[in-house]
């Protein structure tokens, strides 16, 4: 009936056919995360076209210039003065903390709460 070299040979041909199932599934699953990609990557590039597309016309001089002359004329609001500007040297030397705003709005004591300075709440 069956030799032993035929049935070796059945073996052989069967484990060849499972792993060249396993490498070709192997294969369409990367294909698909390769197409995904791909998709991906057209939508963030239509995203960006897109982008580009609204930050040019945002920034079209006739454009500002209409605006500025609405805010002007429409809203009566005047031109930045150089004056407004504030130096580097009037700033700061480092920024305020919630201890520092305490401090100053109960005149030095450490009796005050916050909740009573934010409230606007008076110690009895």
């Amino acid at each position: 009936m069956f030799r032993t070299s035929d049935m070796v040979l059945i073996a052989v041909m069967v484990t060849a056919a499972a792993f060249t199932y396993k490498t070709k599934d192997e294969a369409e699953n990367q294909l698909k995360a390769v197409n995904k990609i791909e998709a991906q990557i057209r939508f963030e590039e239509d995203t960006i076209d897109l982008l580009k597309a609204d930050w040019s016309l945002l920034t079209q001089p006739a454009r500002l210039q209409t605006l500025a002359d609405a805010y002007q004329t429409e809203l009566k609001l005047q031109p930045v003065d150089a004056r407004q500007i504030v130096g580097l040297d009037a700033l700061p030397a480092r920024p305020l903390t919630i201890e520092d705003l305490t401090r100053e709005a109960s005149g030095g004591t450490a009796d005050t709460t916050l909740d009573q300075i934010l409230t606007g709440g008076i110690s009895q």
